[in-house]
């Protein structure tokens, strides 16, 4: 078997999705992206994909290390997310032509299905506690909100006690025992960081995420001894290069990596694992499409670690089109009592409505991130 095409196909809301064929007419699927660089990413694959021309799709270890190792210069987002799109169309390619689902492939399943949190209000969440008690209604037993908006390295206690309210909101409407993860979306600088850990511990959060910027990971050391609550980090982590140093450093209780940004299948398998050596948890970042997500389910289904996984179902980026809009049967992705099952059909166990994604890439997307800046007109962190 050799791959003989591929297409790229840029859609609404921000998703960029690859479709790779072969001269044995399987076709495999991907999502190469970063969020606000879909054209970047687009070249990237494009560049990657000239050597995977005529190639065996099946040999996966060899193409992600060519990829990968080929290039003097490596690693990033923009590289990294388009090998992690092309290694998803390649699993899928070989679970297809061997019939099975891909975790059957990486060792068998452990799980039969996973728990799933919803996404609550915006980028500057209000009403909060209302969506929360919705999430619960529709059988959802954890959320994830942004804690807070933008803070200068040093800011007021008034922002500090507005994101606290918001937090008290959620737990007064949905009840003690509701998951919240509080995501902190690297706005929040070490001085503050520190504070606002403490200050939201009496809510029991599951989790707060990005308490600093991955490139401030030394700062966890400090935030860590500063709060019990969970610490988790890694969407913006590209390899197991990036994670090897915050592993060690054992300031983190959760791993975030996305399998459309670190590597895909291929290395997010054993970002997993390594994070399992260190008794670390892994709740895969993926507030994109269906194709990330049937990837993150693939491997999360043969990682013990795992145990909770990102969907974007309703959350507030996807305008116009949702998670379940590209796929022919969106009962794969039906959610009961706050767990998601494994999609058993062969490959990454979802069928791509093609019909619908080139009709939708007619319309395309430019979707960028917004810019915010502070009062005083400097940079904020988004």
């Amino acid at each position: 078997m050799k791959i003989t095409s591929f297409e790229l196909f840029q859609v609404p809301p921000r998703w960029l999705f690859l479709k790779v064929e072969t001269d044995e007419g399987i076709v495999g699927w991907g999502e190469p992206i970063v969020e606000g660089r879909a054209a970047t990413v687009k070249t990237c694959v494009e560049e990657l994909m000239s050597y995977l021309i005529g190639k065996d799709p099946l040999r996966i270890e060899d193409h992600w290390n060519v990829m990968y190792r080929s290039g003097f210069y490596r690693g990033g987002p923009i590289i990294m997310s388009a090998i992690s799109g092309i290694d998803q169309a390649l699993w899928d390619i070989k679970g297809k032509f061997l019939q099975t689902p891909v975790y059957q492939l990486l060792g068998g399943a452990c799980r039969e299905s996973i728990r799933v949190y919803s996404w609550i209000g915006g980028d500057r969440p209000v009403d909060v506690g209302l969506a929360a008690k919705a999430a619960v209604e529709n059988g959802f037993t954890a959320v994830k909100m942004n804690g807070t908006e933008e803070l200068q390295y040093i800011d007021s206690y008034k922002k500090i006690d507005e994101a606290v309210e918001r937090i008290a909101a959620v737990r007064d409407a949905a009840g003690d025992y509701l998951g919240i993860g509080i995501d902190f979306h690297g706005r929040v600088h070490k001085p503050m960081a520190k504070i606002l850990a403490k200050e939201l511990e009496p809510f029991r959060p599951m989790f707060i995420e990005e308490p600093v910027l991955p490139e401030n990971n030394e700062a966890l050391k400090e935030i860590a001894s500063s709060t019990n609550i969970p610490i988790a980090t890694g969407e913006r982590m590209f390899s197991r290069w990036d994670f090897k140093h915050l592993l060690h450093d054992g300031y983190v209780d959760i791993i975030q990596p996305d399998l459309s940004h670190a590597g895909g299948i291929t290395e997010c398998k054993k970002i997993f694992s390594m994070a399992e050596a260190y008794d670390v948890a892994v709740a895969p970042h993926c507030p994109l499409g269906p194709i990330a997500l049937a990837a993150c389910l693939q491997v999360d289904a043969t990682a013990h670690n795992a145990f909770i996984q990102e969907q974007s179902l309703g959350i507030h980026y996807n305008k116009g089109n949702d998670l379940l809009d590209y796929i022919k049967d969106p009962a794969v992705f039906s959610y009961n009592e706050g767990h998601v099952a494994i999609p058993q059909g062969p490959g990454l166990g979802i069928e791509v409505d093609e019909e619908y994604v080139r009709k939708m890439a007619e319309i395309g997307h430019d979707w960028k991130n917004p810019v915010w800046r502070h009062r005083d007109g400097s940079v904020a962190e988004w």
